[in-house]
């Protein structure tokens, strides 16, 4: 990502090919060991996102939101990547089970759906990702603002 630190990056799109886009061009930028943190309601395109940012990083394989596994891992790309879902989290300790420490300080990229319920536990330093529908604007429409703490 090019924006300076703390600065946001705002995409408004209607489509999902535009959502698409915008994570494939994130995918393609990542780097060893960054955390990109991705918010926003049911239905607003998160896993849209997810697919878009693992075929930036090469990932041919399906995607798709690992709910019920909290953690999908995807080692075919130009990194590591690591795809977290942690909306049926109950409590922190689930992420200390599963040896979050690893994905998050390794050599992949993290990504994580519905990271706002483990905020205590997230790096200083990672990439705030907020989808947001605006139905007055249409159905189909997004604001996806990037933001890099």
């Amino acid at each position: 990502m090019e924006s300076e630190k703390g600065i946001a990056t705002i995409s408004e799109n209607s489509s999902q090919e535009d959502t698409y886009k915008l994570g494939f061009k994130l995918g393609q930028q990542a780097k060893p060991g960054e955390v990109y943190c991705l918010n926003g309601d049911l239905g607003v395109g998160k896993t849209v996102f997810a697919q878009g940012f693992a075929a930036g990083l090469g990932i041919m394989d399906t995607v798709s939101s690992p709910t019920f596994t909290i953690v999908q891992s995807y080692e075919e790309g130009r990194l590591p990547l690591y795809h977290f879902d942690v909306y049926r989290i109950g409590d922190v300790e689930e992420m200390e089970e599963i040896g979050y420490e690893d994905y998050f300080y390794g050599d992949g990229v993290c990504l994580i759906e519905w990271s706002r319920l483990i905020e205590e536990i997230l790096p200083r330093k990672v990439i705030q990702i907020q989808i947001e529908k605006e139905p007055s604007r249409g159905f189909d429409f997004r604001r996806i603002t990037v933001t890099e703490d």
